[in-house]
This record gives structure tokens, C-alpha cells and sequence, in this order.
């Protein structure tokens, strides 16, 4: 949090730096607060200028956003960000709201995808299991390490956001689908100890060892994806 004491522009030391390190600064308040940019932004002309800078809301990541907030402030951050090809943005309206909400997949999958060729680690993620899950391609798992996909998926799919479950009928019949033809491979496939058949979908990480082979990882990791990623529609429309 920014000392309310320093917003007194006098006793302000970031002024006194070179305009390219204050500009460093800005952007690195924007992704780490949006609320802490807002108030940077309110002390003098000079940090709402660089405030207002195209790079501050191409580098902001959305999901560090207090969600309890909405009005102006909401509106105004998704379109400034959206405007300014931010990747967190791209991956929320193309992967939370168009693909598995709406079911609008062919722009849905090209703004995950644009999130994902930016580096974005969600949409990596997301992208990954979307194109094994609609079109059967694992060609992009193969540039994951399991210690990321461990990283980066609980991330995903265990976000405290103000999002629900997909309940869309394609969404719903992948998981049957999946429930009908890879779960049975997971325990079928001896290629480490496993718990008791127990589980439905659900149980699936914690019922073999570490060491599992390549193939039953990835049906872990899509299993649960199906069963915790979330979606939302409710944004207001910042993409036009």
C-alpha cells in the first residue's frame, strides 16, 4: 500500500527520479495494485500522465483487481486494458466469457491465443486444455514441465473470483465424454500405485503417485480442469 503520507507531492522521492525510472515504477504499482495505481495516479499531474500511459495498462494483470469493486472504475480499467491488448484482459473476455460462457469458440480461442503467444501463463494453460479437450491436439502440453502445470493450474481453476461453474451443454458433454473413456484409462494404466477406485472424476489427484507416466498426468490435470474451471458473462462490454 502506498503511504498516504508521501501523497503530499513535496515529500514524493519518485519525482526526483529520471522520467524512464519513474515510468518503470508506475507500471510496476500497476501490476502489482490496481488500487495503488489509482491513488499514484490522484497525487499530481505528472503521475497521472504516466499513469495514463498506454504501457501501465498493457503490463496491469487483471486478476490482481479487487472484484468487490465495480462502477467507473471497473469499466474504465477493462477498456483502457482491453484497448491496449492487455493479455490478462484478452484471456478473460476470450477464455472466461466467450469460449466457455458464451460458447463463442472461434473468437473465444483467438483471443486465448493472443493472451497465450504474449507469454500469459493462464492462457497458456487454458489454451492447452482447450485445444485437448474440443480438437484433441496435445501438441502444447509438450511445452509445460509438471512443476508449472502444477503452478499455473491451480492458479486457473482455484482463482477467489466472482465467477460459476461452466454448465453449457459442450462444456458438460466433454466432461460425460471424458468420464465415460479417459477415466477408465487413469486406472487401467499400471504404471504407478493407485487408491481405491472411489472417486467420481474428482479424487483424481490424489490417487497415484508422483511418478505417474506421461500419459496419466495429462489425464489428471484435464480431469480437473473439468471439474474447477469457472466462467463468468456479466462484464460490461469493454471490447467495443
Amino acid at each position: 500500500m502506498i503511504n498516504r503520507n508521501l501523497l503530499k507531492i513535496e515529500q514524493f522521492p519518485i519525482l526526483s527520479l529520471p522520467t524512464e525510472v519513474q515510468g518503470l515504477v508506475v507500471k510496476r504499482v500497476a501490476h502489482n495494485s490496481f488500487e495503488d495505481l489509482f491513488r499514484l495516479r490522484a497525487t499530481c499531474k505528472a503521475m497521472r500522465s504516466l499513469a495514463d500511459d498506454e504501457d501501465v495498462y498493457a503490463s496491469f494483470d487483471l486478476f490482481k483487481y479487487p472484484w468487490r469493486l465495480r462502477g467507473f472504475r471497473l469499466r474504465y480499467l477493462l477498456r483502457r486494458c482491453y484497448a491496449q491488448g492487455n493479455p490478462s484482459t484478452l484471456y478473460i473476455k476470450g477464455g472466461v466469457e466467450y469460449f466457455y460462457a458464451l460458447q463463442r469458440h472461434e473468437e473465444g480461442l483467438a483471443l486465448i491465443k493472443r493472451a497465450a503467444d504474449a507469454g500469459y501463463e493462464r492462457a497458456l494453460y487454458t489454451y492447452a486444455m482447450t485445444r485437448k479437450l474440443y480438437w484433441e491436439d496435445e501438441e502444447c502440453f509438450a511445452s509445460f514441465t509438471r512443476e508449472a502445470v502444477g503452478t499455473i493450474g491451480w492458479l486457473v481453476r482455484m482463482d477467489d473470483v466472482p465467477w460459476v461453474p461452466v454448465v453449457n451443454e459442450g462444456f458438460l458433454t466433454k466432461k460425460f465424454v471424458f468420464m465415460s473413456t479417459d477415466r477408465p484409462l487413469f486406472y487401467n494404466y499400471p504404471c504407478a500405485p493407485t487408491l481405491d477406485f472411489d472417486w467420481d472424476l474428482w479424487q483424481m489427484d490424489l490417487s497415484k503417485t508422483k511418478d505417474m507416466c506421461n500419459r496419466c498426468f495429462w489425464i489428471k490435470e484435464v480431469g480437473l480442469f473439468l471439474r474447477d474451471f469457472r466462467c463468468a458473462m456479466s462484464f460490461p462490454a469493454f471490447d467495443t
